[in-house]
């Protein structure tokens, strides 16, 4: 009696788009790919990896603005008055989740910083520009926890991080307050 079942159509499909898959992504290998251990991998998920890597190899790495059709150009924060900052702010967060990126750690900000750090730091950033599927986004940190834990631990931080924190460093804890501009994000849908 013979073990070995016998191939369907999908499965050839799925071996020749692997093999097709492998050779396009031949120029781009290294030793990432030997860590992916493949044999415990169906090949409709190995294909589903395989096509994320090369679709990762040649995305164009442009500044976030760019990624607009026509290019994101924000007025100069100082050129706008409140009100209009604030529809401004909201447009382009709205804008940034379309490409799927997330704001986090905003609520230390005013609007007109939030606006800023938007205008300085994000849309110029040059970032790997993907396809990303509807539920992948990128998680923008609007703080720095590293180089501002001030500010991570009175607002973010968890009681938890908190004292582990202040165990490590064995220095005084921050008190621990409600953020003074809390936002409603527009959030990964779960």
């Amino acid at each position: 009696m013979d073990n070995n079942p016998i191939p369907n159509s999908d499965d050839v499909e799925h071996l020749m788009l692997n093999a097709q898959l492998r050779n396009e992504l031949e120029p781009f290998l290294d030793e990432s790919v030997d860590r992916v251990d493949v044999r415990n991998m169906p090949t409709e998920k190995e294909n589903e990896f395989l096509r994320s890597m090369l679709e990762w190899e040649r995305a164009p790495v442009l500044p976030i603005s760019q990624w607009f059709q026509p290019e994101m150009s924000l007025t100069r924060p100082e050129m706008l008055e409140i009100d209009e900052l604030h529809h401004v702010l909201w447009d382009t967060i709205h804008r940034l989740y379309d490409k799927h990126i997330v704001l986090e750690y905003t609520d230390h900000l005013s609007d007109r910083e939030l606006y800023c750090v938007i205008y300085r730091d994000i849309l110029p950033s040059f970032e790997k520009m993907l396809n990303l599927p509807p539920t992948s986004f990128r998680h923008w940190h609007c703080l720095d926890h590293t180089r501002d834990s001030i500010t991570w631990l009175r607002y973010y931080a968890s009681n938890e991080e908190r004292h582990l924190w202040q165990r490590e460093s064995g220095f005084d804890l921050p008190p621990s307050e409600l953020p003074p501009y809390p936002r409603k994000m527009p959030r990964r849908p779960k």
